[in-house]
């Protein structure tokens, strides 16, 4: 049956199919992952795509954290999305040291060997127009994570004992060559997003990515959940600046951050998007909870913090948090609105925008965009329920989906910033098990 899904797209229904018959088993895992953020029931997903691997990434260095080659997972756009491509970078933290490094190498997110062959793809991947009502038929691709430093690393010198690579520039160099020769030179529009890890790839990469397409396309670039701040912990300490300056060492980054952010700070300042931003000209949209539950869990009360564990039913669940548990969630948003450069204006749901300043997030520009929703959550746009659904989390009355396609299509402003929680009912607040791991 053919329903709202090819609306204006019938032209794709035999390439559809075709990519349908090539699904002969589900990888639960990924199902599984990609519907476990949200603790409402998700929409069905009905598109699994399958796994393309560059093997000739590896004449070029360009290989996983254990040496395998990189992948992405493609599904190709039809009718007026023929000549658009979204370009989804996957996240999956980071890995800081050799101990780490070497236990993601055995893993889904250091090894293409462990990927599986098909992927879910849903909320701003999906194909149904009326979940994904601006991108369903654009060339969707998600690009898988083996690296652990947000395609950044580069260090020609492998660990012996270990056999660990760090090369995720070259993963981003070579999978972006696979892609334009398989038509993406010829983009008219391109959006680069992400999740997480993923969603600071899209940061760090955004301008180098509008270099490689013709000048004449539209290209923006959307980091979900991937405004980390550099902010201190309950203690007082600064973990998350630890924690970035040993990943950018361990996996040699440094080359590879923005000259001109490196020339006015600390080169593994440039991780943090919040100093990085600045200095990036294409245009960028920030979507972000402002209790960001990964953040809260691991820059506010990293484990190390917590030896009693008085935060730990906090840290799954927001509900439970103790009087002066949420006035520290509260100063932790604070400082996130702080990063971004706001003053707030309003805090009523019906007006919540706030403008930020030297992030050039002025007025009367739609150049650069933003969505930051009081949600207890971490990742919004691959989540069917939180991109766009009739229960979707709404500032403006808009779901996420159309904040970003008004700000992409330039059809509308878009800065929108919500009030404290507990004020947003739209939220779908996350609820975490002890075996939980984000």
């Amino acid at each position: 049956m053919v329903g709202r899904r090819n609306l204006g797209c019938l032209s794709c229904l035999c390439l559809t199919l075709g990519f349908a018959m090539m699904v002969v088993t589900v990888d639960a895992e990924n199902l599984k992952r990609n519907h476990s953020n949200s603790s409402s029931v998700s929409s069905p997903v009905d598109l699994f795509v399958g796994l393309t691997v560059v093997e000739d990434a590896v004449t070029k260095g360009a290989v996983c954290l254990d040496g395998s080659p990189p992948a992405y997972n493609l599904h190709r756009g039809c009718g007026s999305g023929v000549d658009s491509w979204l370009i989804h970078m996957e996240g999956g933290g980071w890995c800081h040291n050799i101990t780490s490094c070497f236990k993601r190498a055995h893993s889904r997110l250091g090894s293409s060997v462990y990927m599986g062959g098909k992927l879910a793809f849903s909320g701003i991947l999906s194909d149904n127009q009326t979940q994904n009502p601006d991108f369903y038929n654009w060339n969707r691709v998600k690009i898988r994570y083996c690296d652990g430093a947000s395609f950044t690393g580069d260090m020609e010198e492998v660990n012996e004992i270990y056999k660990l690579y760090y090369r995720g520039q070259r993963i981003w160099q070579a999978v972006m060559e696979d892609l334009l020769m398989k038509g993406m030179h010829k983009a008219k529009q391109a959006l680069l997003s992400g999740c997480s890890a993923g969603g600071l790839t899209s940061f760090l990469h955004c301008d180098n990515f509008r270099e490689l397409l013709p000048m004449s396309a539209k290209v923006k670039c959307l980091g979900d959940a991937g405004f980390f701040i550099d902010a201190p912990d309950i203690s007082g300490a600064y973990f998350i600046r630890s924690y970035f300056n040993q990943i950018v060492t361990l996996q040699g980054s440094v080359k590879n951050l923005p000259r001109s952010c490196k020339s006015t700070m600390d080169p593994s300042q440039c991780f943090f998007p919040q100093y990085l931003l600045p200095y990036i000209e294409t245009p960028v949209f920030v979507l972000n909870a402002a209790y960001d539950s990964w953040q809260i869990k691991n820059i506010l009360v990293p484990s190390e913090e917590d030896p009693y564990h008085l935060w730990q039913l906090c840290k799954l669940d927001i509900k439970t948090c103790a009087p002066y548990q949420l006035q520290i969630m509260q100063g932790y948003r604070h400082k996130m609105l702080r990063a971004l450069n706001l003053t707030e204006n309003s805090t009523s749901r019906g007006h919540r925008n706030e403008m930020p300043s030297s992030l050039n997030l002025a007025e009367n520009s739609t150049s650069r965009g933003m969505f930051i929703n009081s949600c207890y959550a971490h990742c919004q746009t691959e989540m069917q329920d939180l991109w766009h659904s009739p229960n979707s989390p709404r500032l403006n009355s808009k779901t996420i989906a159309v904040s970003v396609a008004d700000w992409f299509f330039d059809r509308d402003i878009v800065k929108a910033i919500d009030c404290p929680y507990p004020c947003d009912s739209t939220c779908h607040n996350r609820v975490f098990t002890e075996e939980d791991e984000e």
